[in-house]
């Protein structure tokens, strides 16, 4: 019995959620592509997030992700990894309700702070107490988030694997998006 992905599957949520490890382990599973869209915003701008961030501000970066999520929107159904602020925009959710499906892989503060602490390639982390902004971001993006079709809770035991695994129970209940074959 295979499986076979009708619309491309957006994962959002907060940095350090999971979106990149299971977005490859599920695309993996259901062999179809997986892409990031902030690795797209990399390669077409020849310069990181975080340069872009400081180069042009927030609402360049933006306007390029609105971008680059509708042509990735477009093509084959597909794993795509957004930024965490990606479906923030209400253009950008109408874009993925109408081509794909939002999964909001949906993880508390300590679980997030416990993988993004030691990284240094967050630009709205870069500050005096970052932690908090975290909390902050958390609290400001969960009302938005719980917009997504889909919600997989993460917890701190699964393996990356088991994440996607829990993404693809979630998604079979969905025969207009995973089709059993």
């Amino acid at each position: 019995m295979g499986r076979r992905l009708k619309k491309t599957v957006v994962l959002i949520g907060m940095m350090g959620a999971g979106k990149t490890a299971v977005g490859n382990a599920l695309a993996r599973m259901l062999g179809v592509d997986f892409v990031d869209s902030d690795d797209e915003i990399e390669r077409a701008a020849n310069m990181t997030v975080a340069d872009i961030f400081q180069r042009d501000g927030e609402a360049f970066f933006r306007a390029r992700e609105a971008e680059v999520l509708a042509r990735l929107l477009g093509g084959r159904p597909c794993i795509l990894s957004t930024g965490g602020g990606a479906f923030l925009s209400e253009g950008n959710r109408t874009q993925i309700a109408a081509r794909g499906v939002a999964v909001w892989l949906k993880a508390d503060l300590d679980l997030l702070w416990q993988r993004v602490r030691h990284k240094t390639t967050r630009p709205l982390l870069r500050t005096a107490d970052p932690k908090a902004t975290l909390a902050n971001l958390l609290n400001a993006r969960e009302g938005i988030y719980a917009k997504a079709e889909i919600t997989v809770e993460a917890r701190p035991h699964y393996s990356v694997e088991e994440m996607a695994e829990e993404v693809i129970e979630a998604l079979s209940l969905r025969p207009d998006i995973l089709e059993t074959t």
